[in-house]
């Protein structure tokens, strides 16, 4: 199963891609899953699905999907989103089904009242599918076509929501033998409510796989005068029903995952080996010592390779692109590597991990060498950039040619914390740079005091001049005051700087 990086555009381009285009298909969905809050661009399986953002304002508005779309050709375009919105469903964790569409020359927003987002919405950069599985065979794409089907019935009608799931499994045999085999021999599978409800089945001498079929499956699909039916109007009936879809529902998932391989994200985290992508970096004999765990000597073959480094899903931090790649040692299958710009006043270290296929990033390595006096802002901006969003549970991630991108894992801070945004921290730390200077500086020691030596500017510090003689450290003023503040502070910074660099 193919499982590719999915590249996610959010912000101006996104806007910037709606509006270009001319024709398109919106579609509103009712989802289960967390909508995105703003537009984003998903590129997945060579296409472009716009998931519109709920987010318009004062106003609230209707989850959709849009798609370019010729005016003949919107079957194939409503397929195409059918489609998709299958996998992205499966993926998430829930549901997500077309409740209609239509065709505009702009792209607008469908809204019905069955179009909803029962989750709410994430952040404005925190939706992701990234790595979702392509679908290329037509047994699969029924199968999990009727698994959305399943999902999003489950919350309407029990009856056709157990339909929907025992033809996740029927789809897939042409004999019925063998669908019955199967079903009997994952019965046993079962935990949960769904293994429960066995139990009870089975302790009053009922034949389940039997009794999905002819009392579940047939009773719903059929209505013959003297046949077994579910009648709607029976209590009973009902109850027995919604009793047992549990073990549909979970059977269903069960021959997805494991028969069909489809990984929803939860387990595909478990799984992906996040080294793939650079595979072809080493010779074949290399990469099987090490998922050896074995001691390799140093260098690798990836060493002087050029790396560009990048926060998910922002992409390349400026200032961190084409480093060089330094093998610095390897231990039981785990390569450390250092990144270098290419003066040397940039270092980040990372640790490959090829037994368990994982990367490592290390803030307590690596940093900026200010030996020499070559560092520039722009490489306090970028390794700063780089610390801080990586500190906050960025995703980095190193690009090597026309290699995927690899995920580092998250880093989780053990005993420490932000006291401020990454971004209001990336800032402060520009800021120190820049106010290095005789008479105007911030320093860090005494309890990060606040130093101005003059008074002649008193008029042109504004928003901080009141702080001046605050014995609160600059860490705690700058995360406290308001962004005009802020915007004050660089800004006067900026003009004193400049004023003494004459």
């Amino acid at each position: 199963m193919k499982t590719p990086y999915v590249r996610h555009i959010f912000g101006e381009k996104v806007e910037q891609k709606l509006r270009d285009q001319r024709g398109w298909l919106n579609a509103g969905v009712a989802s289960s899953i967390p909508w995105p809050s703003h537009d984003v661009c998903i590129e997945y399986a060579g296409h472009e699905y716009f998931l519109r953002g709920t987010n318009r304002g004062e106003q609230q508005g209707p989850p959709c999907i849009s798609i370019p779309c010729d005016k003949s050709d919107i079957d194939a375009a409503i397929s195409k989103i059918y489609r998709f919105t299958s996998i992205l469903g499966w993926f998430s964790g829930g549901y997500v089904d077309v409740a209609g569409y239509a065709w505009g020359s702009h792209p607008i927003l469908y809204g019905r009242r069955t179009v909803y987002s029962s989750m709410g919405t994430s952040g404005p950069k925190s939706f992701h599918c990234n790595h979702m599985p392509i679908i290329e065979t037509e047994n699969v794409r029924k199968a999990l076509a009727f698994w959305r089907e399943g999902k999003m019935l489950d919350e309407v009608h029990d009856s056709y929501a157990f339909l929907s799931f025992y033809k996740v499994i029927e789809s897939q045999f042409s004999n019925g033998k063998k669908k019955a085999k199967w079903i009997e021999s994952n019965i046993d599978k079962l935990t949960g409510r769904a293994a429960a409800r066995v139990n009870e089945l089975k302790a009053v001498g009922v034949n389940v796989s039997r009794h999905l079929f002819e009392s579940g499956r047939c009773a719903v699909a059929h209505a013959t005068f003297e046949g077994e039916i579910v009648d709607p109007d029976i209590p009973k009936d009902r109850k027995r029903l919604t009793a047992d879809l549990v073990i549909m529902e979970e059977l269903a998932r069960i021959y997805i995952r494991d028969e069909l391989n489809i990984p929803d994200s939860q387990s595909l985290y478990q799984t992906r080996n996040r080294l793939e992508p650079w595979s072809n970096l080493l010779t074949s004999n290399e990469i099987i010592e090490l998922k050896k765990g074995a001691n390799i000597e140093a260098p690798l073959s990836f060493s002087g390779r050029t790396i560009s480094v990048g926060i998910w899903p922002d992409g390349i931090v400026p200032g961190l692109e084409n480093m060089t790649l330094q093998v610095q040692g390897v231990e039981k299958g785990v390569v450390k590597i250092a990144l270098f710009n290419d003066r040397k006043t940039i270092s980040l270290i990372f640790y490959l991990d090829y037994k368990h296929g994982r990367i490592h990033t290390s803030l307590e390595e690596g940093g900026i060498a200010y030996e020499g006096g070559n560092v520039t802002e722009g490489d306090i901006r970028a390794y700063w950039t780089f610390y801080y969003k990586v500190f906050s549970n960025g995703i980095a991630e190193l690009t090597c040619d026309k290699c995927e991108p690899i995920d580092c894992e998250v880093v989780i801070p053990t005993n420490m914390m932000m006291r401020m945004s990454a971004d209001d921290a990336i800032q402060y730390e520009i800021l120190r740079f820049q106010n290095e200077k005789p008479r105007y500086r911030l320093t860090l020691d005494s309890g990060f005091e606040w130093y101005i030596s003059t008074k002649k500017y008193d008029d042109r510090y504004q928003g901080f001049a009141e702080h001046k003689n605050n014995n609160d450290s600059l860490l705690t003023i700058f995360g406290a005051i308001s962004k005009s503040e802020k915007e004050s502070i660089v800004n006067t910074a900026e003009m004193i700087s400049k004023k003494f660099n004459r």
